[in-house]
């Protein structure tokens, strides 16, 4: 079967009686076997997702079929799909099955989109490396020795090797940009809010997005238009008018685009991503967009501020993980302290463990002020000095990563140093405004570069606009 460049084209030869969905699926589920060795997938719907194949094609021929009739799709193992395993990577929910759907899952389903899969990432989503499961670590497919990032690691894999059309992540911290840069595929956070987050595995609740990948913009804008909106179910969703972000795109606009000079001149920042970012500022240039550096003072407190205020939600998130109720239960307990402690020390990676103690330590009276409340005052800031630049450019690019993918346990021993993978990725989850982390070459290893565009909020429409202007670029 010939390799589709989106969504659009399988469904033209869809509709016209040249492709079935039973075949796509099929050819997914080859891939997912014959690549197997990069552990991208824990579980695979394979009987499950071929009868719902079936039943889609019937539907097509009937002229009933759903907006997404015939799109693959891959779930990390954060999202809960009814009568369908749900462990976040951990060994901590062994056993369980989630009661319901997370509603992005639903409104995938009710469109015809077919669920193929559940797909391998960092415990709880915490990792930059896809490392910390406990199935074992996911593989890169441009090269097996290295990593894929994290957290959703396994959902960009599956994507960049064909094993699914899209899949979704998600991103509190950079979780889809990340990999989507390591893996060579598109990745969208979008606004904090535009998706429900109901059904997804809470890490930092007010950090949290359900991202999307793909090799196409067109597919990340038709899922993004099928799943974003209000939602009952969620309080915190946006009750804003979902636009229409498939529709055809304007005509070509100038744009005036900022970047941070911290950023492209961080001595942190591999030379051969700052040539290919220097390069694309020289095409947008050229093309006779506006591209101006300029200085963000607060660029050095937004890590620091992330990770003091995700770990103390993380904290109090996990802690409803207690072996009492459902998932995993040490064998070794003799009263309920014991219980706690035993379960939740050995159902815990020591990733997960390290950031709820940092949690702990940020939440306790003695440090609250010092560490929380400040950097509560600072999240503030931060957000309103990144929006302040959207009142003169419309984007901002940066790298979406420090470095291309990195060895599998070069970092592992370093956990600062895993840490600053995170290091230009994070502004969007701090700020809440959407990103996107697009392909931008390769470097001399072959491994591939992501570049990174954020907005301001709700303006995603605009971002997929300019992503296919600076895909298009030379």
């Amino acid at each position: 079967m010939k390799r589709y460049a989106d969504f659009f084209d399988i469904q033209k030869d869809l509709k016209d009686g040249t492709l079935t969905c039973v075949e796509r699926v099929q050819y997914h589920l080859d891939n997912i076997t014959r690549k197997q060795h990069l552990n991208a997938f824990l579980s695979v719907y394979a009987e499950e997702a071929l009868a719902r194949a079936s039943e889609i094609d019937k539907k097509i021929k009937t002229g009933t079929a759903g907006k997404l009739a015939g799109l693959v799709v891959g779930l990390k193992d954060v999202l809960a799909y009814k009568d369908h395993p749900l462990q976040a990577g951990s060994k901590i929910l062994d056993g369980f099955i989630s009661q319901f759907n997370a509603t992005a899952v639903q409104r995938l389903l009710k469109e015809d989109a077919i669920i193929i899969g559940r797909q391998n990432c960092d415990e709880f989503a915490m990792g930059s490396s896809n490392e910390n499961s406990a199935f074992g670590p996911v593989l890169n497919d441009a090269d097996n020795t290295r990593v894929p990032g994290g957290s959703s690691g396994g959902s960009a894999v599956a994507v960049m090797a064909d094993m699914c059309q899209v899949s979704l992540g998600s991103d509190t911290g950079g979780s889809v940009r990340q990999p989507a840069a390591f893996c060579g595929v598109i990745g969208l956070k979008p606004t904090y809010s535009r998706v429900s987050r109901y059904g997804l595995v809470a890490y930092g609740s007010s950090f949290d997005c359900i991202g999307i990948f793909s090799k196409s913009i067109e597919d990340v804008a038709l899922v993004l238009e099928v799943i974003a909106g209000a939602d009952q179910y969620d309080s915190t969703v946006s009750q804003q008018e979902v636009p229409a972000y498939s529709k055809p795109a304007k005509p070509d606009l100038k744009y005036k685009i900022a970047y941070i000079r911290e950023t492209v001149e961080s001595p942190a920042l591999q030379a051969e991503i700052r040539e290919h970012i220097v390069y694309k500022i020289n095409s947008l240039r050229s093309n006779g967009h506006t591209v101006e550096a300029i200085e963000f003072p607060l660029l050095e407190y937004i890590l620091p501020t992330y990770y003091i205020l995700a770990t103390a939600e993380a904290s109090s998130n996990l802690s409803r993980f207690d072996g009492v109720r459902y998932g995993y239960r040490s064998k070794e307990i003799t009263d309920l302290e014991s219980l706690y402690k035993k379960t939740r020390a050995e159902g815990f990676g020591k990733e997960v463990q390290r950031r709820i103690l940092l949690g702990n330590f940020v939440l306790s009276s003695s440090y609250y002020d010092a560490y929380y409340t400040k950097a509560q005052k600072v999240r503030r800031l931060i957000r309103e000095k990144t929006k302040d630049i959207f009142k003169d450019y419309n984007f901002i690019i940066m790298p979406a990563a420090p470095t291309t993918a990195f060895k599998l346990g070069e970092l592992t021993d370093n956990p600062l140093e895993m840490y600053l993978a995170d290091l230009f990725s994070v502004q969007a989850n701090v700020a809440g405004i959407p990103g996107i982390s697009l392909p931008c070459g390769n470097d001399e290893k072959g491994l591939p570069i992501g570049l990174q565009v954020l907005t301001d909020d709700f303006k995603e429409y605009d971002l997929f606009q300019f992503s296919r202007l600076f895909l298009g670029l030379n």
